[in-house]
């Protein structure tokens, strides 16, 4: 048996501390105490939010709606008509009937008679002038100025690059090789490259010791850090912050489901009270006081005070007909004692029917035309 070998820690799993069960239950009364107002004060909001809803925002939103469908739209119309009649259809006419027809009439036909009838030709006869004039005539001169240029110019600087500055380039450039390109590179590769490799080394054994002692100091910090300031900082986060919030959390969500009971009960409460203090009184007053007297207005001063107007719409109505009638009676009467009756001037006129106009010379303003065809049994016309 191993008598050195420690034994295992204990592991208590599921189980809560004396911590949490003491701090429970004064956390989520404070935190009830603190989110009661608030959860009450948000159930007023709501409440009242809904009231204004119901109150003002949707009759308003209906009664937008209907400003817009019935004013707005019909208005937005008309509008979009009177600019399109003013601003659109003006410059379209101006477009179709002046700008076109100027354009196509006055602008395009005669540019296109020009290119057709004068330009086409006039460029084919120069084309033919160049073909077969100017390109041999050019051909010929230009030869003649290339051979002039490379005998005059090309061939001597071409002998003077092939015999005398290339061999003086050749030797410059042997003498600069053995001179001064191989001793440099001789010195370069056996003086100054041992000597810089040596150099490095000696710079890279002393970067790796400092490196060295680097890593050592930085775990011996990380080491310092981990144990005086990291550890306790974790062991107070997970046994004593993660604790506490978790119950303040579970707390301030049990304390918001009873605020909201309380907040309702209250709520149901004021609405009782508001109910029997004002609501069923009202009712009461409205059903009892206010309906009765409202059908009683309605059938003994109203309908009698609708149907008198309407009868005496009816007979002023009746009046003015009769009125208009006698007015229009006695203007034709006026008339004709003017101008005499009616000129019959064809033999198919019938002398009976004053509003016959048609094909007569004379028309009778105050009359109304008579149908086409009218059937008369007591008068006939005579045939000449």
């Amino acid at each position: 048996m191993d008598y050195d070998k420690q034994p295992a820690p204990e592991r208590y799993e599921g189980g809560e501390g004396c911590l949490t069960t003491l701090i429970r239950i004064p956390v989520r009364i404070v935190v009830l105490v603190v989110v009661l107002p608030v959860r009450m004060l948000w159930d007023v909001l709501v409440a009242g939010l809904r009231v204004l809803d119901r109150v003002l925002l949707r009759p308003l939103g209906r009664a937008l709606e209907w400003l817009y469908d019935t004013v707005l739209t019909p208005v937005g119309r008309a509008l979009a008509w009177l600019a399109v009649a003013v601003l659109v259809w003006p410059w379209i006419g101006l477009w179709r009937y002046v700008v076109v027809p100027v354009v196509r009439y006055g602008i395009v036909a005669p540019l296109v008679w020009l290119y057709g009838a004068v330009l086409t030709p006039a460029g084919h006869g120069l084309r033919w002038v160049y073909r077969t004039l100017l390109v041999p005539a050019g051909r010929a001169v230009g030869a003649a100025v290339a051979g002039l240029f490379t005998v005059l110019l090309v061939w001597p600087v071409v002998g003077l690059w092939r015999y005398v500055l290339k061999p003086i380039g050749i030797a410059a450039d042997w003498l600069v090789t053995h001179l001064i390109v191989m001793p440099v590179a001789w010195t370069y590769w056996y003086v100054l490259t041992p000597v810089g490799h040596g150099i490095v080394w000696v710079f890279t054994q002393l970067g790796r010791g400092i490196a060295a002692t680097g890593r050592g100091l930085g775990a011996a910090a990380l080491w310092l850090v981990m144990t005086l300031l990291v550890l306790p900082l974790a062991w107070v986060y997970r046994h004593v912050l993660a604790p506490v919030g978790r119950e303040i959390a579970a707390a301030v969500g049990v304390a918001w489901r009873i605020a909201g009971y309380i907040s309702r009960a209250v709520g149901r409460a004021l609405a009782w009270l508001a109910w029997h203090l004002v609501g069923a009184p009202v009712t009461w007053v409205y059903r009892t006081v206010c309906t009765p007297v409202g059908h009683f207005v309605r059938d003994a001063v109203w309908a009698p005070v609708k149907k008198g107007a309407l009868e005496a719409g009816r007979a002023v109505r009746s009046a003015l007909s009769a009125a208009r009638e006698s007015v229009r009676t006695a203007r034709r009467d006026a008339w004709r004692a003017l101008v005499g009756p009616p000129q019959v001037t064809e033999v198919r006129e019938l002398h009976g029917s004053a509003a016959r106009t048609l094909g007569r010379t004379t028309t009778v303003p105050s009359e109304a035309p008579a149908p086409e065809i009218s059937l008369l049994a007591d008068k006939t016309v005579e045939r000449g």
